[in-house]
Parts: C-alpha cells; structure tokens; sequence
C-alpha cells in the first residue's frame, strides 16, 4: 500500500502540465489581457471577458493535447 502512495510523488499529471504551459503562453503572448489604453484611433474595441475565457479554455485544450502527444500530426 506504502509503495502505491510513494509511488505518485514526484509525478505529475498531465492536466498540471498544461496549466503550467497555458500560463507560460497566455503571460507571452498576451492572451487574456486587456490592450493597454493608447493615444490616438483605436481600430478594435476590447474583447469581452466571455472571450478571454473562451481563448483560455480554447488554448489549454490545445495545450493538454500537446502535453499527451496528440497534436496535429498524430
């Protein structure tokens, strides 16, 4: 019973490892945040907080796809 429990430390889920993706690509890439208010014309107005959810939700699925080796080309 010990070695079962033992066993999992140190292991990490697949689902924690695209978290943690998705948080490194949202940080990079912006996704998720709001455009920072500008001088001048302004050709989009900001995206709704039900989009920014729909990105993330849309990007961590991608992200837990790669995580398990189901990408694009598999």
């Amino acid at each position: 019973m010990d070695a079962l429990t033992s066993a999992g430390l140190g292991a990490r889920r697949n689902e924690d490892i695209a978290l943690d993706l998705l948080k490194f690509v949202a940080a990079t890439a912006g996704v998720g945040r709001t455009a920072a208010p500008s001088t001048g014309f302004s050709g989009a107005s900001a995206p709704k907080p039900e989009e920014h959810v729909t990105q993330l939700l849309e990007l961590y699925s991608r992200c837990l796809e790669a995580v398990e080796g189901k990408g694009a080309g598999k």
